[in-house]
Order: structure tokens, then C-alpha cells, then sequence
């Protein structure tokens, strides 16, 4: 019988470090938590959303940590070493799908032929807004769709997280509600689509310029882009409550974005990685 595929779980977005993170989010109405401690060296500042999906940039916290578990095989730290060093400190790194079985999807990643590194268990604490703390567990399962790939891409199993009230973290100013579809780039598009119905889970529709596949709360999109040597993670686009709230604050920001059809669209900066699209 054939497993359901896998839903969008969250995104890895690499910065120089958290204040600079939490500055440009704030910059644009987003409401990010407390910081995070990983037991591997990163450190990450979430930004959590009502339909579930996450932001999750992502600093190097404790660098001799972070190098030594790379170094012992740890495919996050280390794939988040490799990104750095090909594409700098502020990026759009990981894309990231829910696991009901993480072992189950480590062993199907290598009977499909694009294993990405081993297996990861870990824990790390947790802090709400109103002081409440806790321990989250994590089982990680690896996916690569080529040797080399700047972007990794993993499934993340959430073996124990408590049952906390997230409404605060949830709610942000500029009226965002979730993640509706991400946008990858690759030279061929094609080339990635064996990659991407073993990394969904899910059959993926072939067009002339780009394939596409949708999950049960997220579409992504491969697009053809000349200049691209790899699988790389360009663009998210957010379910905007009021995008004209949202136009208003940018404006009275000044930061830059254009404007269309609707589709408030704003470019990388330090702290946000990957392009930001806005949409009712």
C-alpha cells in the first residue's frame, strides 16, 4: 500500500546570526521565538505558523561544536557547513517534509537511490513566550539529490514535542497565516523530478519550463533557471491575511518590494535568505 505523502513540515533559512534574523523579520511583521540550542553547535530563532509550518533561521551558536559534528558525520551541521561555504552565511538552505516514520524514509531515500547522509536522533529545550519549558525530540531522515548539492533536504519525524500554546508565536503583525508553496530552481527542471516524487512521496506533474508537485498543505515548484548549477531553494510564498496592511508597512519601512498582480514580493536581505511573497 502506498504511504500518503509527505506534508511541508518547515524551512531552513542560514543567517550570520540571530540578532540580524530577528531584526529584518521584525522589519516585516514577523513574530519570531525564543531562541533554540541544538546539542550540535546551531542555533535558531523559529517562526512558527497556524497551519503548522515553520520558519527556521538558523545561526552557528558554538562553531568548534558545529565543526566537530560535522566532521563525525552529523548531515545537518554538515550540510549546513557545506551551503555556508558555497553560498555564503545568509541563504535559503533546507527543505524540510513531515515524517510519520523517519527510519521508513531514510531506507525508502536509499532504495530510490538519493540517500543524503545518516540518520539523526536529537533533543533540545524550549521556551515559550510566557516562560514555559520543555524538551522536543526529533528524528531526522536524509535526502540528496546529487552529489555536492548546496541545498540539502530532509524529513523530519517530531517523536516528542509537548502540547503548548503557540497562539502568541503564531499570530504576526503582517497577517501571515502559513507557507502555501516553495520555489526551487535547477537548470533542467526535469533532471530533479525522479529526485522530487522520492522526496514527497507524491507523483509530480511535468510542464514545459518547470515541474511541480502538491503535498496535502504546500506546492512546490522546480522552475527552469540557466544560471543554476545545482537543486537550489529560491522563493517561499506566505498566505497573507491583508495584503494591503502589509503593502502600508512596507512602504512606511522602506523596504523594498514589488508589486504584482496582487503578490507583494520582497527580495533577500540580511536575515531573510530567500525571496518573501505575499499573497490573499
Amino acid at each position: 500500500m502506498k504511504q500518503p505523502s509527505r506534508p511541508l513540515d518547515h524551512l531552513v533559512l542560514p543567517v550570520p546570526s540571530l540578532a540580524v534574523a530577528r531584526d529584518r523579520l521584525a522589519l516585516l511583521g514577523f513574530t519570531c521565538a525564543p531562541d533554540g540550542i541544538h546539542p550540535f553547535g546551531t542555533v535558531n530563532t523559529c517562526v512558527y505558523f497556524a497551519d503548522g509550518t515553520f520558519l527556521e533561521p538558523l545561526a552557528v551558536g558554538y562553531p568548534q561544536r558545529a565543526a566537530e559534528t560535522a566532521r563525525e558525520g552529523n548531515a545537518f551541521t554538515a550540510g549546513d557547513a557545506h551551503f555556508r561555504a558555497i553560498r555564503g552565511d545568509n541563504g535559503f538552505a533546507a527543505l524540510v517534509l513531515g515524517s510519520q516514520d523517519a527510519d521508513a524514509d531514510d531506507a525508502a531515500f536509499r532504495a530510490e537511490g538519493f540517500p543524503g547522509g545518516t540518520r539523526l536522533d536529537f533533543s533540545r529545550g524550549f521556551r515559550t513566550p510566557d516562560g514555559a519549558e520543555g524538551e522536543a525530540s526529533f528524528r531526522l531522515a536524509f535526502a540528496a539529490p546529487q552529489a555536492g548539492n548546496a541545498a540539502f533536504f530532509f524529513a523530519c519525524q517530531r517523536v516528542n514535542v509537548p502540547v503548548v500554546d503557540r497562539t502568541a508565536l503564531e499570530t504576526h503583525e503582517n497577517g501571515v497565516t502559513g507557507i502555501r508553496g516553495i520555489t526551487l530552481a535547477a537548470a533542467n527542471p526535469h533532471t530533479h523530478r525522479a529526485f522530487l516524487e522520492a522526496f514527497t512521496g507524491a507523483e509530480v506533474d511535468a510542464f514545459e519550463d518547470h515541474v511541480e508537485v502538491v503535498l496535502p498543505n504546500a506546492a512546490i515548484a522546480i522552475v527552469r533557471d540557466p544560471g543554476v548549477t545545482d537543486l537550489a531553494c529560491l522563493a517561499i510564498r506566505f498566505a497573507c491575511a491583508d495584503p494591503d496592511a502589509l503593502r502600508r508597512r512596507l512602504t512606511a519601512s522602506c523596504i523594498d518590494f514589488n508589486d504584482v498582480d496582487g503578490t507583494l514580493a520582497v527580495p533577500p536581505a540580511p536575515g531573510q535568505g530567500a525571496l518573501f511573497q505575499f499573497e490573499a
